[in-house]
């Protein structure tokens, strides 16, 4: 099977990582993959954020954690040591869909260099709020952005699990 569609087949969302962190040239090629998704109109209308730092890390996961309205001691992004954030330009028609086209290159990127992910939600609400405005002018970023989602990433903790049954009748002709 060609490599890339095997790599599709084998890429799963993984929710419970070590505490290893992706080297940052790793980290760089998934956002360059990212950077490479196709957008209505070429438009490239998205941006990334790279969340390494520790402390950036764990505000944006009590963030989302509430938001959520999880247990205090949940952590919505199972572990991983980094996330990547998606955000798309609120005023161009088509933002969601290319955001979203950004993530799923990006995990697709993610697996094939060996470094497990997990699409995390909640990036709408949490770059609404004026914590979330913060965190964006603290970067120097400006505009109407929409969160996307996020990207956690790490190394998976524990067995990669296998490939699941394709559910049916899915595909008409």
């Amino acid at each position: 099977m060609n490599e890339v569609l095997e790599t599709i087949r084998l890429r799963r969302s993984i929710r419970k990582y070590t505490t290893q962190r992706v080297p940052h040239e790793v980290v760089d090629q998934i956002i360059e993959a990212g950077l490479q998704a196709a957008s209505g109109k070429n438009r490239q209308d998205t941006i990334i954020i790279a969340v390494n730092d520790p402390q950036m890390r764990d505000c944006i996961s009590e963030m989302n954690r509430q938001i959520g309205d999880y247990d205090e001691d949940f952590d919505p992004f199972y572990g991983a040591p980094q996330m990547l954030i998606v955000l798309a330009d609120k005023n161009e028609p088509n933002h969601v869909y290319d955001g979203s086209l950004v993530m799923g290159n990006m995990m697709i990127a993610a697996h094939a260099l060996g470094v497990s992910s997990c699409w995390i939600h909640r990036a709408r609400q949490e770059f609404e709020s004026d914590e979330g405005k913060h965190i964006l002018a603290s970067l120097g970023i400006v505009g109407e952005w929409e969160g996307i989602g996020h990207l956690a990433i790490g190394y998976v903790d524990g067995e990669y699990p296998h490939p699941h049954r394709i559910k049916e009748n899915r595909v008409y002709y």
